[in-house]
């Protein structure tokens, strides 16, 4: 394969990834393109035709937003709807928006694009590699860019679990602050949702628009558990759900959940403080401690080499 058609694959599957993650992170499934729409040509003159309309869009959403969504969707077609699931399931646990069928698009660019870059430099573009280890890595690559997404997505759900139960108990004492104040539960919620922007109230927010949709509260209160997938989050949802059932006052068990929260955090950050010697020792052995004997001890070698090389001459 010759160099160039190497590089120019290399270059279109960088560019189609790149669409693909513009795609899957941009693209929020809560707006409404209808207002959008409206909004465009709120203050102009109504268009005369439907071509006029998709002329007047950009190129990225005439050309590369529907190519990027058909290239999902065909690989939807061979993706096992287990996996879609539990991808789906995934992004919704790390609080993105985008397809199952995009990520797996992504992941699959990746994986070619990793696998094609290092066959250049290995095979190609370096000469002194041998075959077997040019293999190797090449191999190395392709793994490398079929596990890089999921453990990106991975971390991300990381960090946005512990934003959440670090967010809980202030978001506990607001709640009983409201509803001992005379608000209901769900007005509450909605104060929440407007005072903050982290990743709780947002899922707060959502439970309120799908109650008024029509959606019982407890099954609201459990998807956003199921989404969160936090153990204090299940819990707190446990309990309402419990009180609300068995007519216990809202503003007691509220109190009860902040009080548990607000230790819990302070439990988990006196087992961090406990942790960071540990962790630190490490960095200390293999970093912190050579620069200190090379400081402490170097003058004195030198000065020991120099006496040994002056009596060796004499």
């Amino acid at each position: 394969m010759e160099p160039i058609i190497v590089l120019v694959i290399v270059i279109v599957g960088v560019v189609i990834f790149g669409g693909l993650v513009y795609v899957g992170t941009k693209e929020d499934r809560g707006r409404d393109p209808l207002q959008e729409r409206l909004a465009q040509y709120d203050d102009k003159e109504l268009p005369q035709s439907l071509e006029e309309i998709e002329l007047s869009l950009s190129f990225k959403d005439r050309v590369l937003l529907p190519l990027m969504r058909r290239i999902a969707q065909i690989t939807t077609r061979f993706t096992p709807q287990k996996q879609l699931e539990e991808a789906r399931h995934q992004l919704e646990l790390a609080g993105m928006g985008m397809d199952p069928a995009t990520f797996f698009t992504m992941r699959i660019f990746i994986t070619v694009t990793f696998g094609l870059g290092a066959f250049y430099l290995f095979f190609i573009a370096s000469k002194t590699v041998a075959p077997g280890s040019a293999l190797l890595y090449t191999l190395g690559a392709v793994g490398l860019g079929y596990f890089f997404p999921v453990m990106w997505l991975k971390s991300r759900i990381t960090r946005r679990q512990d934003a959440i139960w670090r967010a809980l108990p202030d978001a506990l004492d607001l709640l009983v602050i409201c509803v001992e104040a005379g608000l209901g539960f769900d007005m509450a919620m909605g104060k929440v949702y407007e005072k903050w922007e982290n990743d709780l109230a947002i899922a707060f927010g959502r439970v309120l628009r799908e109650i008024q949709l029509g959606k019982l509260r407890r099954d609201a209160l459990r998807d956003m558990a199921n989404r969160m997938d936090v153990p204090d989050v299940t819990a707190f949802v446990a309990a309402i759900i419990q009180a609300d059932q068995l007519g216990v006052s809202m503003s007691k068990i509220l109190r009860i959940q902040a009080d548990q929260m607000r230790v819990k955090r302070r439990q988990r950050a006196q087992e961090k403080a406990h942790q960071a010697p540990v962790k630190m020792m490490l960095p200390m052995v293999f970093l912190i401690f050579p620069s200190l004997w090379i400081v402490l001890l170097g003058p004195s070698i030198i000065i020991l080499l120099n006496s040994s090389t002056v009596n060796q001459v004499f």
